[in-house]
């Protein structure tokens, strides 16, 4: 993953807060479903030149519970070079009474290496402090001096569900004489607002009396439902390099210049490389050729180092270690493509579930990710390159139906990934089973997995047989599994399709009622608890379209007849469709069921709508089956 520069939370003046934090103070509504209130929030940015900027910050949080414990720890995010001052915190407790201080000297100093960071520049201070009741009070304050200015993060009311806010603000001060763009993005759902007070060169934002999200339900992440700031400088610094981002025209060109091309020198050893594999064929056929080259010689590990985290390390040096991150794995696979004369274009992305898109109109760095895009005249070819196993010309839930930066000689396009429908989504599932007279069932199942479906199943090929078995009794755990065994696991890198194949064994599948057995028309299918809510305050989010596609034939046992078989059924809304229907074939049954569902944000006026429908789903799926002795 790529490196943002994250600047913590707080404090360039030392302003002083009134040293008493009651819980009893917090208003009632901030209390519904926080576990963690911001009682006051203070961001002084001074923006002094272009590689200057100083930061002060001060927080005061409550935390409600040992679920906001870890969201309020005292943490500081710095790069070797920042000068980090004043550091103070200070525990309160439920009345409001002072526990204890600490200073600088009271943190820890880490390298901020998590999982898969190999090295990195990124270091963290942070303070332990386990809580001995709740809820308690922290009061943080510190001032950070940092020469990097094309990082100005967003001003948002906060992150996480479950946070609510008392006070909010940010102060900018712009001493530089550089333009500071801004621009307000008002929350789609009149959530919250952000007060704007002051002038271009010293103005103060704020946000008053925000309650929590509640993570319920479906519930669209508080990015999509927050309002939020945006900054960035139209001159900037970052490591020694100063470039211009008044125009995505001119941010790319700054971009390729001094971030790419200092590092995308075809070598003698990338040129040995590509004439080895003898390419021939189609530009596609030649693309998958090197891609699945590319993936066979290298692994990823995250690299934080150059130009600020952003520059990709040089092929040449992920062609001889055989590791890079997103970066230097994109940029490799860029040069290797280059030298079979197949141009091909770095893109920086925002990775991840909420689907964030760069505004067309409001140039700024930003993105945590890089993936490649090849133009071919039968359309764009797609590579994720962090993935030994990811098929050819596929893209992840994370990084599809999205815009990102594509960066060129002569600036930046922004173009956007592919949107899978649901069909392409799609899991089949073919199922031979046979109902047995202690009301056991047995049987073998044939299961391929396309679209984001595939992302979701193709794990299961860097497992082993006995993990394997115990990932898949645990995922369809609506059946009561005497054996279960994965067989033939596939993944075909060529088409983007995982396959497996399963033989089971699970007991209590059939009730008997005197002579008759009665089992469900769907053995396997997703047992989600659907509840409707009068009190709907907040939009819901249905956050992948899909398809599932099942087949099912029934064996009944000898000496036994099918009696009563249920009538087909078929149904529609804005949210999806459903069919069930039942083939009879002597004493065998086969039912062939069809879901489909449709991605969006709906509007909470339709929440009970969708309940409803896969209320109406699940009770087609337990459809029973009667069957009855001769």
């Amino acid at each position: 993953m790529m490196k943002i520069f994250c600047i913590g939370a707080l404090s360039i003046a030392s302003l002083h807060f009134a040293q008493n934090y009651p819980a009893s103070a917090i208003p009632e509504p901030l209390k519904k479903n926080a576990n963690l209130v911001i009682r006051k929030d203070l961001t002084t940015l001074q923006i002094n030149s272009v590689d200057e900027i100083r930061y002060q910050y001060q927080k005061v949080r409550t935390v409600m519970n040992k679920d906001g414990k870890d969201q309020a720890t005292p943490v500081i995010n710095y790069q070797k070079g920042d000068q980090i001052s004043d550091v103070k915190v200070t525990i309160y407790d439920e009345a409001g009474k002072k526990i204890k201080s600490f200073s600088k000297s009271d943190f820890g100093d880490f390298a901020n290496t998590p999982d898969g960071i190999f090295y990195s520049d990124d270091r963290f201070m942070a303070l332990s402090y386990i809580p001995t009741q709740y809820p308690y009070t922290i009061e943080f304050s510190y001032q950070l001096k940092d020469k990097n200015t094309v990082f100005i993060p967003d001003f948002v009311p906060f992150s996480t569900t479950n946070t609510s806010v008392e006070s909010k603000e940010l102060r900018v001060i712009n001493n530089s004489g550089i333009e500071l763009k801004t621009k307000t993005y008002p929350s789609k759902y009149n959530y919250a607002e952000v007060a704007e007070n002051g002038s271009s060169a010293d103005k103060l934002y704020s946000y008053k009396d925000i309650p929590a999200v509640d993570g319920t339900f479906l519930m669209p992440q508080p990015d999509k439902i927050l309002p939020k700031v945006s900054f960035a400088l139209t001159k900037f610094n970052l490591m020694g390099k100063q470039g211009s981002i008044s125009s995505w025209k001119d941010f790319g060109a700054w971009y390729y210049s001094s971030i790419l091309q200092p590092v995308s020198t075809v070598t003698p050893t990338v040129k040995a490389e590509v004439a080895a594999l003898h390419l021939q064929g189609s530009t596609e056929e030649k693309v998958k050729k090197l891609y699945q080259y590319m993936q066979s010689k290298t692994r990823y590990i995250a690299v934080a180092l150059g130009i600020g985290g952003w520059q990709p390390m040089q092929p040449e040096e992920v062609s001889k270690k055989g590791y890079g991150d997103c970066k230097g794995l994109t940029n490799y696979m860029k040069v290797l493509l280059e030298e079979a004369g197949i141009p091909s274009y770095y893109c920086v992305i925002n990775s991840g579930d909420s689907q964030l898109t760069f505004d067309p109109d409001f140039p700024k760095m930003g993105g945590n990710h890089v993936i490649l895009m090849v133009p071919t005249e039968k359309g764009s070819i797609w590579l994720e390159n962090t993935s030994q196993m990811m098929a050819f010309n596929h893209l992840s839930t994370f990084t599809t139906d999205r815009n990102v930066l594509s960066i060129r000689k002569d600036g930046i396009e922004l173009i956007n990934t592919p949107v899978y429908p649901p069909e392409q989504n799609n899991e089949k599932q073919i199922l031979k089973v046979r109902i047995n007279e202690d009301n056991s069932i047995s049987g073998e199942g044939q299961f391929s997995y396309t679209g984001n479906q595939y992302d979701y199943n193709v794990a299961f090929t860097g497992l082993s047989p006995k993990e394997r078995n115990e990932a898949i009794r645990e995922r369809l755990n609506i059946l009561n599994f005497d054996k279960i065994e994965m067989k033939n696991v596939i993944n075909d890198r060529d088409n983007a399709v995982a396959k497996y194949e399963l033989d089971f064994k699970a007991g209590n599948y059939a009730k008997t009622a005197g002579n008759s057995m009665l089992f469900r028309a769907v053995p396997i299918f997703t047992n989600v608890i659907y509840k409707t809510d009068e009190s709907r305050t907040l939009p819901f989010e249905l956050q992948q379209s899909f398809q599932d596609d099942y087949e099912i034939t029934f064996t009944v046992p000898a000496h036994y007849k099918l009696d009563e078989v249920p009538e087909n059924v078929s149904f529609s809304s804005e949210f999806g469709s459903y069919q069930l229907n039942f083939v009879r074939n002597g004493e065998e049954l086969k039912v062939v069921r069809s879901i489909r569902i449709n991605k969006g944000i709906y509007p909470k006026e339709k929440y009970n709508e969708y309940i409803n429908f896969r209320k109406k789903t699940l009770k087609n799926d337990n459809s029973k089956i009667l069957i009855s002795k001769i």
